[in-house]
């Protein structure tokens, strides 16, 4: 089954994502998870709206396909801000508490290897988890 990238960014109120392959599709919502809903209807109506209207589409919507999501960091920090702390964060990543506000709040926008810090940070953390019976 192919996959489609959808980007997903925050915008300091809510959430915003385009599917980089299907020009002029977007969806906005207030949560992470309203965001994979609606911009999964955007591009399904998209298609078919295309479709009916012999439009050109990608090859990827002729067949099955799933939706794969691609946060930014200032998404990522912001969807789990209840979840994770900015300190326990800092523990799993080894990155500075401050630093990790500054992409939280969008004022800075972390290098390439500041992302596959946090990135490798959280699948270590998840790999553990997953590791874990009780």
């Amino acid at each position: 089954m192919d996959k489609v990238i959808v980007d997903i960014y925050f915008t300091g109120n809510n959430y915003c994502a385009y599917a980089p392959i299907l020009l002029g599709c977007v969806s906005t919502a207030a949560t992470l998870a309203e965001m994979k809903k609606n911009i999964k209807e955007a591009i399904e109506f998209h298609v078919e709206s295309s479709l009916e209207n012999n439009d050109p589409i990608p090859e990827v919507f002729k067949g099955e396909y799933e939706l794969e999501f691609k946060l930014s960091v200032e998404a990522l920090l912001n969807a789990y801000s209840d979840i994770f702390t900015k300190a326990a964060l800092s523990r799993i990543t080894g990155i500075n508490e401050r630093q990790l506000w500054h992409y939280a709040s969008g004022m800075r926008t972390p290098r390439p290897a500041q992302r596959k810090r946090i990135e490798d940070g959280l699948h270590r953390l998840g790999t553990e988890l997953l590791a874990i019976e009780v």
